[in-house]
């Protein structure tokens, strides 16, 4: 008895050697120094979006010595985005509405123009409704802008005064046009209010229909740009049946099709332009790890990119625009251990200058790797996602936490630096991340393959990932939890529900829980585009969104739950919270752990807030399925005869 006391003393002393070399939790919960960089056109000033716990700001700097030229700051809750350069020494932006750190959708935005040491500011009448077309470089005090609310129209914008002159119409209530590179319009792609979606053509003085599909009949038929000879279009083409989208080129006037691009499981994630912004010169698709298509090697420009990509062989790269010589190339790098670095790549000197890093406090040898998994369904459907596995550790019956992303519908999972998920394996936790069917990126039939099966078919994707990784040996299948934010909350119950023994422990987080507050409670509730979502992904009858909505199904919940939820959270409203834990007082039963926020919106946004939450949720996972949970056993071990 006495040598196990002094084994028990010793793990004890190794846990809280181990713990205090533990990379603190605010660490990872910092604001990061940048999420946006945006290159000027003469190359010598970067605009770059600072992230802070509310808002974010924006700051123009002088290349050559990281000079501060001007800073813009519009409060609370607003961030910026969509910045623009019009000319060499004046800005584009719109400042949005965003509500919490989960919100994907960034509500209403105004849009200004500024000079890039912040004089000369104009708000842009009616400038919410603006979208940027094309910048026009041979007429820098004027570019194109279009507005499709109702109807869609190009206009003439005066970047100095805000002033428009209407340049077309189309025949669409809401689309975007595509012009050719001496900006006459060619096409407009739309939506009709009678649940339709279009393209048109345009011919001389008229439109003409080349397109048309119901909306739930699925498929992606869209123009993105016109080639260099401004003949032929190029169009990202999905025809709803399965494939992922592919890039082609049609010639309008034979109607002939040649396929530029593609990729077996996922659609284009990204376009890179030449300097001159004629040219496509490679196409970005997120197969597990990031890789870039050339579709023109011959192009100088594409030699150059594709010089970068391998002078980072460990690394993802993103293109953030080039001057509008083509001398200077703005470039981020990152990875999943490795947070987003800025850097310019100066062509002429064939050398990449270091700019900014987005977190230089986070070590990424310290960090976990992110392993990209393929696996069948079982009704032989394929699915994709990613396994963290905790650095230093064995990789195999590993304690496990689910993480299924929110959204669902449009957003995935991607491969790069994630603050929560390294917090999870720095702890020792594994971490699954599935795309379910449902989620965005692998064409439009396996995001509409989701439609109103929110708890049952995305569900069961989700559990045939843990059992895959159960039956190779990565995990303990006795130490398995879920926790999910937004969407990912609603499955994090909805799952411990309907596989009530797979699972040690749940956390809600800002999670839907019931269907009928979503359809007339929520922000998304209150617009015509978002009725016409909720009636399409959601659950058809009555019944069966309630069968589908975890406050309703709390009997079968058998493991311990946490929740946490924002009192001001608009986009999930808290009173979803409020009816599962009443649902589950119905049933002799209550959450083991609550954290609620008053003043928070949908995700915490203040770091102190965002610190208590994790350190609650560690020592939660710790408890059921961590350290602590073994601690118990090894001392239950002790006591036993």
């Amino acid at each position: 008895m006495k040598f196990l006391k002094w084994m028990l003393l010793l793990v004890t002393l190794c846990a809280s050697l181990a713990s205090a070399k533990e990379i603190p939790v605010g660490d990872f919960f910092r604001d990061a120094a940048f999420e946006d960089v945006v290159l000027s056109p003469d190359g010598k000033y970067i605009a770059v979006v600072v992230p802070q716990s509310d808002r974010s700001v924006m700051a123009v700097l002088r290349i050559e010595d990281m000079k501060l030229i001007g800073k813009w700051d519009y409060g609370e809750n607003r961030h910026f985005n969509g910045i623009e350069w019009a000319n060499d020494h004046r800005l584009l932006f719109h400042v949005n509405i965003k509500l919490g750190s989960l919100d994907q959708r960034v509500l209403k935005g105004d849009m200004y123009a500024s000079n890039i040491d912040g004089t000369g500011r104009v708000d842009i009448p009616n400038g919410s409704y603006y979208s940027i077309v094309s910048m026009t470089r041979e007429d820098p005090d004027n570019i194109l802008v279009e507005r499709s609310i109702e109807s869609a129209f190009l206009f003439k914008l005066n970047v100095n005064t805000g002033r428009t002159v209407t340049v077309a119409t189309a025949p669409v209530d809401s689309g975007h046009f595509v012009l050719d590179h001496a900006h006459n319009v060619r096409y407009v792609v739309g939506e009709m209010r009678t649940g339709s979606s279009v393209v048109y053509r345009r011919d001389g003085d008229k439109w003409t229909l080349i397109h048309e599909a119901k909306n739930d009949e699925g498929g992606v038929y869209r123009p993105v740009a016109m080639a260099p000879d401004d003949k032929r279009v190029i169009m990202l083409r999905d025809d709803g049946k399965g494939a992922p989208a592919q890039v082609v080129t049609v010639d309008p006037a034979t109607g002939t099709e040649s396929l530029l691009s593609s990729d077996p499981v996922v659609d284009p994630s990204d376009f890179l332009f030449s300097s001159d912004g004629k040219t496509l010169l490679a196409v970005e698709y997120e197969n597990g790890l990031p890789r870039w298509d050339f579709v023109d090697k011959a192009n100088p420009e594409s030699k150059v990119y594709a010089g970068l990509i391998n002078a980072f062989p460990d690394k993802a790269l993103s293109f953030n625009g080039s001057s509008e010589d083509g001398r200077f190339v703005s470039f981020s790098t990152y990875s999943d251990r490795a947070p987003p670095e800025s850097y310019l790549y100066d062509t002429k000197a064939g050398k990449a200058s270091y700019l900014l890093s987005s977190r230089e406090w986070i070590d990424p040898a310290k960090m976990s790797g992110m392993q990209p998994i393929d696996l069948k369904t079982r009704d032989g459907a394929m699915i994709h996602g990613y396994v963290t596995i905790p650095e230093g550790s064995s990789g195999k019956n590993l304690p496990l936490i689910v993480n299924p992303h929110g959204g669902p519908h449009g957003p995935r999972d991607q491969w790069g630096y994630q603050p929560d998920v390294q917090l999870l394996a720095s702890r020792g936790y594994a971490v699954l991340q599935i795309n379910y069917r449902g989620s965005g990126g692998y064409g439009d039939a396996y995001e509409r393959a989701g439609y109103r099966k929110w708890g049952t078919l995305m569900q069961d994707d989700l559990t045939d990932a843990v059992r895959y990784l159960i039956a190779n040996g990565t995990v303990d299948k006795d130490r398995i939890c879920i926790y999910g934010g937004s969407y990912g909350g609603y499955a994090a119950l909805m799952s411990v529900e309907r596989e009530p023994d797979l699972y040690k422990c749940t956390v809600g987080y800002a999670g839907v829980y019931d269907f009928e507050i979503q359809r007339t409670s929520s922000d998304t509730s209150e617009s015509d585009f978002g009725k016409n979502y909720l009636n399409e992904v959601l659950p058809k009858t009555f019944a069966e969104r309630r069968a589908q909505s975890p406050a309703y199904n709390v009997d079968k919940i058998k493991v311990p739950v946490m929740l946490a939820h924002g009192g001001k959270d608009v986009r999930v409203p808290i009173r979803n919270m409020d009816l599962l834990i009443d649902q589950m007082a119905k049933v002799g039963k209550k959450p083991e752990v609550v954290v609620e926020q008053p003043k928070e919106p949908h995700g915490f946004q203040l770091p102190e807030h965002n610190i208590d939450l994790y350190e609650k949720m560690l020592a939660f996972f710790d408890k059921h399925i961590g350290k602590d949970a073994a601690a118990h056993v090894e001392k239950s071990a002790v006591a036993s005869p």
